[in-house]
């Protein structure tokens, strides 16, 4: 049995790739924000599928920024899709810390190694990568894509690079463990269903 463990979301989202023109990356999150600088609490839900009450407790913990007159950014949408691609095999205290590894506190930039939307463009263009060369999303080939995609990150900060490296890692295996997740609740459903 082949166990074909792909998505055909855009991920962290419920937005289906080819609908959207087989974007993902920064060119999903700039087609988002072509005409606004920011986007409604109601317009991530419908781009992500999480409830008001999920995204307002995130931000209470400090794990997304406040929104700004009621709006969020780009670099808030790219960390709420990476959580999203995640919170379904990690826990989020766990993904916090995670993005805090990565950028420090939410909404600071001054400790940032790298823009969320830059960071998402990176996980997706993996996870792109080995779907289009038709890799098995394991430890070895998922590292080895790491390392050639990030190739034209600049380090701000000495270890940067590194951090990055084992944190890319960390969240494009989590993502395919919700996706392996996915699929035998599917198969499951499908043995069961009656």
């Amino acid at each position: 049995m082949k166990l074909e463990i792909q998505s055909t979301l855009i991920p962290g989202t419920i937005m289906d790739k080819i609908k959207m023109g087989n974007v993902t990356g920064l060119e999903f999150l700039n087609k988002i924000f072509y005409i606004t600088d920011g986007i409604m609490l109601s317009q991530i839900r419908e781009i992500c599928g999480i409830d008001g009450s999920t995204l307002q407790n995130w931000t209470k913990r400090g794990w997304v920024a406040n929104a700004r007159s009621k709006r969020y950014d780009k670099n808030q949408l790219a960390r709420i899709l990476i959580i999203n691609m995640m919170r379904d095999s990690m826990q989020l205290d766990r993904i916090a810390q995670l993005l805090t590894y990565v950028n420090g506190r939410a909404g600071d930039v001054s400790d940032d190694i790298i823009p969320e939307s830059e960071l998402y463009d990176y996980l997706c263009r993996v996870i792109d990568q080995l779907v289009e060369d038709e890799l098995p999303p394991d430890a070895e080939n998922v590292s080895d894509l790491i390392k050639r995609v990030l190739t034209s990150y600049e380090e701000r900060t000495a270890g940067a690079a590194k951090r990055l490296e084992r944190a890319c890692g960390i969240i494009i295996m989590t993502y395919y463990a919700t996706l392996v997740r996915q699929k035998a609740n599917s198969m499951y459903d499908e043995v069961f269903a009656r």
